[in-house]
Protein backbone atom coordinates (compact mmCIF):
# COMPACT_ATOMS: atom_id res chain seq x y z
CA UNK A 1 0.00 0.00 0.00
CA UNK A 2 2.16 2.82 1.35
CA UNK A 3 6.17 2.91 0.60
CA UNK A 4 7.02 5.80 2.54
CA UNK A 5 5.23 7.06 6.33
CA UNK A 6 6.67 10.25 7.94
CA UNK A 7 5.57 12.42 10.83
CA UNK A 8 6.55 15.59 10.86
CA UNK A 9 6.38 18.08 14.18
CA UNK A 10 4.54 21.71 14.66
CA UNK A 11 7.94 23.62 13.92
CA UNK A 12 8.58 21.23 10.86
CA UNK A 13 11.16 19.04 12.15
CA UNK A 14 11.06 15.24 11.29
CA UNK A 15 10.08 13.31 14.54
CA UNK A 16 9.42 9.94 12.34
CA UNK A 17 11.04 8.75 9.06
CA UNK A 18 10.14 4.82 7.69
CA UNK A 19 10.67 3.69 4.15
CA UNK A 20 9.63 0.15 2.85
CA UNK A 21 13.28 0.46 0.44
CA UNK A 22 16.16 1.96 2.36
CA UNK A 23 17.77 2.37 -0.33
CA UNK A 24 15.18 5.44 -1.26
CA UNK A 25 14.88 7.09 1.49
CA UNK A 26 16.89 10.22 0.59
CA UNK A 27 14.28 10.45 -2.03
CA UNK A 28 11.19 10.14 0.01
CA UNK A 29 13.02 12.88 2.23
CA UNK A 30 13.35 15.16 -0.46
CA UNK A 31 9.49 14.59 -0.96
CA UNK A 32 7.88 14.59 2.12
CA UNK A 33 9.80 17.67 2.89
CA UNK A 34 9.02 19.47 -0.02
CA UNK A 35 5.33 18.39 0.49
CA UNK A 36 4.97 20.43 3.65
CA UNK A 37 5.04 24.11 1.90
CA UNK A 38 1.48 22.29 0.03
CA UNK A 39 0.36 21.56 4.01
CA UNK A 40 1.33 24.76 5.24
CA UNK A 41 -0.82 26.47 1.97
CA UNK A 42 -3.80 24.57 2.60
CA UNK A 43 -3.31 25.13 6.69
CA UNK A 44 -3.32 28.86 5.44
CA UNK A 45 -6.40 28.86 3.34
CA UNK A 46 -8.43 26.95 5.78
CA UNK A 47 -7.98 28.93 8.92
CA UNK A 48 -8.93 32.04 7.06
CA UNK A 49 -12.82 30.60 6.56
CA UNK A 50 -15.09 31.51 9.23
CA UNK A 51 -15.51 28.40 10.90
CA UNK A 52 -13.45 26.32 13.70
CA UNK A 53 -14.06 23.36 12.21
CA UNK A 54 -11.24 21.59 10.04
CA UNK A 55 -10.69 18.45 8.39
CA UNK A 56 -7.60 16.72 9.76
CA UNK A 57 -7.39 14.59 6.42
CA UNK A 58 -5.99 17.44 3.83
CA UNK A 59 -6.11 14.51 1.08
CA UNK A 60 -3.66 14.32 -1.84
CA UNK A 61 -1.38 16.98 -1.65
CA UNK A 62 0.09 16.10 -4.92
CA UNK A 63 0.96 13.73 -7.60
CA UNK A 64 3.99 12.62 -9.27
CA UNK A 65 4.85 10.15 -12.29
CA UNK A 66 5.65 7.65 -9.35
CA UNK A 67 3.81 8.20 -6.47
CA UNK A 68 1.15 10.27 -4.50
CA UNK A 69 1.27 11.86 -1.53
CA UNK A 70 -0.90 12.70 1.27
CA UNK A 71 -1.36 14.90 4.14
CA UNK A 72 -3.03 14.72 7.64
CA UNK A 73 -2.81 17.34 10.09
CA UNK A 74 -4.04 17.21 13.81
CA UNK A 75 -5.09 19.33 15.99
CA UNK A 76 -1.86 19.96 17.82
CA UNK A 77 -0.24 20.80 13.84
CA UNK A 78 2.06 17.38 14.18
CA UNK A 79 1.96 16.15 10.12
CA UNK A 80 1.45 12.97 9.17
CA UNK A 81 2.45 12.36 5.41
CA UNK A 82 1.79 9.12 3.80
CA UNK A 83 3.73 8.56 -0.03
CA UNK A 84 1.69 5.41 -2.25
CA UNK A 85 3.18 4.01 -5.22
CA UNK A 86 1.43 5.68 -8.36
CA UNK A 87 0.62 2.40 -9.80
CA UNK A 88 -1.33 1.30 -7.65
CA UNK A 89 -5.11 2.24 -8.42
CA UNK A 90 -6.98 -0.09 -6.06
CA UNK A 91 -6.54 2.81 -3.15
CA UNK A 92 -9.46 4.73 -2.58
CA UNK A 93 -9.60 7.42 -0.08
CA UNK A 94 -11.06 5.51 2.30
CA UNK A 95 -8.32 3.86 2.94
CA UNK A 96 -6.14 6.52 3.11
CA UNK A 97 -8.02 7.88 5.43
CA UNK A 98 -8.41 4.95 7.44
CA UNK A 99 -4.71 4.31 7.80
CA UNK A 100 -3.84 8.07 8.46
CA UNK A 101 -6.54 7.09 11.58
CA UNK A 102 -4.50 4.29 12.37
CA UNK A 103 -1.40 6.09 12.23
CA UNK A 104 -2.40 8.78 14.77
CA UNK A 105 -3.91 6.64 17.00
CA UNK A 106 -0.28 4.63 16.98
CA UNK A 107 1.20 8.06 17.39
CA UNK A 108 -1.19 9.03 20.46
CA UNK A 109 -0.07 5.78 22.01
CA UNK A 110 4.03 6.57 21.73
CA UNK A 111 3.34 10.20 22.99
CA UNK A 112 1.15 8.67 25.79
CA UNK A 113 4.65 6.79 27.31
CA UNK A 114 5.93 8.39 30.20
CA UNK A 115 9.31 7.72 29.05
CA UNK A 116 8.56 9.71 25.67
CA UNK A 117 10.41 13.05 25.98
CA UNK A 118 7.74 15.76 23.65
CA UNK A 119 9.55 17.15 20.88
CA UNK A 120 12.06 14.22 20.19
CA UNK A 121 12.31 11.92 17.71
CA UNK A 122 10.67 8.52 17.51
CA UNK A 123 12.90 5.68 18.47
CA UNK A 124 10.28 2.51 19.51
CA UNK A 125 10.76 -0.67 17.96
CA UNK A 126 7.66 -1.56 18.48
CA UNK A 127 6.28 1.72 16.69
CA UNK A 128 8.11 0.83 14.17
CA UNK A 129 7.03 -2.35 13.39
CA UNK A 130 3.43 -1.02 13.90
CA UNK A 131 3.70 1.61 11.29
CA UNK A 132 5.24 -1.13 9.18
CA UNK A 133 2.12 -3.14 9.69
CA UNK A 134 0.18 0.06 8.93
CA UNK A 135 1.68 0.94 5.49
CA UNK A 136 1.65 -3.41 4.25
CA UNK A 137 -1.55 -3.31 5.08
CA UNK A 138 -1.25 -6.15 7.32
CA UNK A 139 -3.50 -4.59 10.55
Amino acid sequence: MAVCVAIIGKDNSPKYFCCLNPDEELGFQYKVLSSLDVVEEKLNTTNKGTNDLRELYLGMLYSLETHKIYGYVTNTKIKFIIVVDSTNMALRDNEIRSMFRKLHSEYADIVCNPFYIPGDAICSKSFDVNVKNIMTGTV
